[in-house]
């Protein structure tokens, strides 16, 4: 962590509320990142954001300097995006089953922005649980150290270590699948099919 971060982080816990506005701008972009890789969807992405950063300022007094704020914030927002995805997946099954069929039609946008994004590696993220994506953007995106990643997931380095090489493997299986490379659809081929 900066000095500047716990420089702002002192004077909000001694009660300079505006001066929070340093921390946000430190760290929305990252956080927005990582909840749009984790949850599949950026306006999903953008309100856990704002919820995740209003919890930060209101638990800021709890946080002591034992552990990176980076890794406190982060693990705020891992636990806040798997509460997400779950409530979700509830969700679309009692929907299911409530009403006999599938959701609802999505948005043209919704539909847009999947194809967009619907590269391989994009498709092979969502075929993992929650925690297997969240080891893997933790990792590989945001190149966070298996310490730091143990700090935000409660486990232990070696056990990180080996879900990380596990998942490695299940990944790459995923997108070596036949199944897998059909059903995906590349930008260049959304577009001739829109053509």
């Amino acid at each position: 962590m900066s000095e500047d971060t716990e420089y702002w982080i002192r004077r909000v816990q001694a009660g300079e509320v505006q001066d929070y506005t340093h921390i946000v701008q430190q760290y929305q972009h990252q956080i927005l990142v990582y909840c749009w890789r984790m949850l599949g969807n950026e306006q999903e992405a953008e309100d856990a954001v704002q919820d995740i950063l209003v919890k930060a300022f209101e638990k800021i007094q709890l946080y002591k300097p034992t552990v990176s704020f980076s890794s406190w914030l982060y693990k705020m927002a891992y636990h806040h995006c798997i509460n997400a995805i779950r409530r979700n997946k509830l969700q679309r099954s009692l929907h299911r089953k409530l009403s006999g069929q599938s959701l609802s039609a999505d948005s043209a946008a919704q539909v847009a922005e999947r194809s967009l994004f619907s590269e391989p590696l994009s498709q092979a993220l969502l075929g993992l649980s929650a925690e297997e994506r969240n080891l893997l953007v933790l990792r590989t995106f945001e190149e966070k150290p298996f310490g730091e990643i143990a700090e935000i997931t409660g486990k232990s380095p070696e056990a990180v270590k080996k879900k990380y090489s596990r998942t490695l493997s299940k990944l790459k299986h995923t997108m070596q699948s036949p199944k897998e490379e059909e059903s995906c659809v590349t930008y260049n081929g959304w577009i001739k099919s829109k053509a």
